[in-house]
């Protein structure tokens, strides 16, 4: 257990008339367009849940919290202390809703809401849906206030929407409690440590007896520690099991594990105080965050971070030194068979990293400056890259310079070459979408940097593949917004991103409608920037692109912003790939009448989809292209007939702009 002015038409329960021209009536569409089709953007996170479940022990008030959540519109305000494992209650408690608590329902959504304000963000819950709310990182009672504001207006979507929501409230801040939230609150206790690591032992598939447990220092620690310290303690145990370096009995494992996590903070800060000299700390830094890299490839990342940090090289020849292997050996650093390096106790690199990032501030900078030239040294894996990445990552993410893994991020975009994106930059970013803690700031970070100046080729790829991969399994939603965003840009990379964009709207109805409301209210709303909106718009309406059954609703709303602008040869691939559809699927028919009725009765938009099927049906090859034409032709025939006689009845009216023309 471990401690993350428009018209839109969304889920209509009755007809919908949608301004001027005929009404179109979908019966038996509004319950399906939820269903998802193939979803693999949430496929990662289930399989995280999936693990967290096989390892979770509830706490102390869980039964009662679980209750709550039985009904639709059902909501549960977890108190807890921190280090007891309340966000992964809260998720466990979202999970167990589930069909069997081993799957989602399908159509539902399984999201975590921003605990702060950014600008697109809109709920618009459905039935059965999910939403985990953790505002335990608010510490001021300012932001909480507002926090709250924005909760109590999610908490009304969710009930009225038969949705589910937990929220993780913050500690400490039980002062500032709104009164009417009071019913839904719902205190935790913490689960016992024991049961906590024994779970995790199990799932790793550790062969030991109760009594291994018994020791006095064990039980200290399972009664102090938070449960995400449990967690490493268990993973480490499994670390030297497997490792072959430390016996082969559970209760050297054991002992391995607990002095790494009691005693190596103590042992770093000893050594380093003994290696006075700079260049002794320099590698004995180079070699924590290159551990497991080849000895070349560590001398000169030493050699590199003394530079980094202004050394001045001894003036005798290197001849005259402490040879590196003498040097490695009084650091307590190895060898291994393949010449890779390592530190010889458990878990001592991360001690030296978190030692060096906590203690010296002011070389910070440096170190990122280091990192960003050094992550490439020749000599270095993709694998051992992004290895690198992530220590730096998680360094500076624990002392909260957030700032210094995006800057890399952008550095190391900014530079690749070609079509390729750069791993270091994408596992960089991928590192901090997923941080408990920083999580937030670097979505809206994302945001900012999409919405801004011209962007670097390399940057929109990495940006893209993170959205796409990253933030789709986990905000499907903000994804889709970043993405637009890229997708209307110039250039090649512009290009991967409207694919992205295209196929993350194709995993999910929901996201499909979103996407559809989103570009026609770009279209109209900004005039002179319409034109990219627009194609995109063409290109997501396309047949192929359509989610199977087709949702008629969105199809013709999307159809009618396209057919009111002025003909263009854009619309010719739109409806010639329908014709195509229906050419081989009759049961697609509808998709006929549908894009007529789009055009509003406009002579103008009439004549040219009439064209357009001329032009298709001399080029089809089915045998059934003169039919499905015919077919075609006859509905455009109703529609215009029933404009006239309208007219008759009622007077002509003004002509639009396209029948002025």
């Amino acid at each position: 257990m471990t401690e993350q002015d428009r018209i839109t038409v969304n889920g209509p329960r009755g007809p919908v008339n949608n301004g001027m021209g005929p009404q179109y009536v979908f019966y038996g569409a509004s319950a399906d367009w939820m269903i998802r089709k193939g979803v693999e953007s949430l496929r990662i996170v289930r399989e995280a849940r999936m693990r967290l479940a096989d390892r979770f022990v509830p706490p102390a008030g869980y039964r009662i919290a679980a209750d709550r959540l039985e009904k639709p519109g059902s909501v549960a305000l977890l108190e807890a202390p921190p280090g007891s494992g309340r966000r992964a209650a809260a998720i466990m408690l979202l999970h167990g809703l589930g069909e069997d608590g081993d799957a989602d329902e399908e159509g539902a959504r399984f999201e975590e809401l921003p605990a702060t304000d950014q600008e697109e963000d809109s709920l618009a819950p459905g039935e059965g849906d999910r939403f985990l709310l953790d505002l335990s990182g608010i510490a001021d009672e300012e932001t909480y206030a507002k926090a709250q504001r924005r909760m109590a207006v999610r908490l009304s979507q969710v009930q009225e929407a038969g949705a589910h929501m937990v929220v993780v409230l913050p500690s400490g801040m039980e002062h500032a409690h709104a009164s009417d939230l009071e019913p839904h609150t719902v205190m935790l206790g913490r689960p016992r440590g024991v049961a906590v690591l024994t779970r995790h032992l199990r799932m790793d598939r550790m062969v030991f007896r109760p009594s291994d447990l018994g020791s006095t220092d064990l039980q200290r620690l399972c009664d102090r520690s938070p449960m995400r310290e449990l967690a490493r303690l268990a993973g480490l145990v499994r670390t030297a099991r497997d490792s072959g370096r430390f016996g082969a009995d559970f209760a050297g494992w054991l002992d391995q594990a607990m002095h790494a996590v009691t005693d190596r903070a103590g042992e770093v800060g000893g050594q380093v105080n003994t290696a006075h000299t700079a260049p002794e700390r320099a590698l004995l830094l180079a070699t924590a965050v290159f551990e497991e890299t080849r000895a070349d490839t560590v001398y000169e990342a030493w050699h590199g971070l003394m530079r980094t940090v202004r050394h001045e090289v001894e003036a005798t020849t290197e001849l005259a030194r402490t040879d590196f292997g003498k040097q490695l050996e009084a650091l307590g650093i190895e060898r291994d068979p393949d010449d890779r390096l390592r530190f010889e106790r458990l878990a001592y690199a991360d001690a030296v990293r978190t030692y060096f990032w906590a203690n010296f501030p002011g070389v910070r900078d440096d170190l990122r400056d280091w990192i960003g030239h050094a992550a490439g040294l020749r000599g270095l894996t993709t694998d051992d890259q992004v290895n690198v990445v992530v220590r730096f990552g998680e360094r500076a993410l624990a002392v909260g310079r957030p700032d210094h893994l995006f800057d890399l991020v952008v550095r190391w975009a900014d530079r690749a070459t070609g079509s390729s994106r750069d791993p270091r930059a994408v596992a960089a970013l991928e590192l901090g979408l997923g941080h408990e803690r920083f999580g937030g700031w670097f979505r809206r970070r994302m945001y900012e940097c999409v919405r801004s100046g011209p962007l670097s080729d390399g940057l929109i790829r990495v940006l893209t593949a993170a959205c796409l991969h990253s933030l789709g399994a986990t905000h499907p939603d903000q994804a889709m917004v970043r993405l637009c965003y890229l997708a209307v840009r110039k250039g090649e990379a512009a290009r991967g991103a409207r694919e992205a964009l295209l196929t993350l709207a194709g995993r999910d109805r929901r996201l499909y409608r979103l996407l559809i409301d989103r570009l026609r209210d770009r279209t109209r709303r900004e005039p002179r920037e319409a034109e990219p909106h627009l194609q995109l718009l063409i290109e997501l309406l396309k047949s192929n692109r359509a989610p199977a059954p087709p949702p008629w609703p969105d199809l013709f709303l999307g159809w009618e912003t396209v057919f009111s602008q002025p003909p263009t040869e854009l619309w010719n691939p739109l409806v010639s790939s329908w014709l195509n559809a229906v050419a081989g699927d009759s049961t697609q028919e509808m998709a006929l009448d549908v894009m007529v009725g789009a055009a509003n009765g406009r002579t103008t938009a009439l004549h040219r989809l009439y064209a357009i099927a001329c032009d298709w049906a001399g080029l089809a090859r089915q045998p059934s292209g003169a039919a499905v034409a015919a077919l075609f032709w006859q509905h455009i025939d109703h529609a215009q007939y029933a404009r006239t006689e309208s007219a008759q009845r009622t007077g002509a009216g003004p002509r639009t702009t396209e029948e002025a023309r």
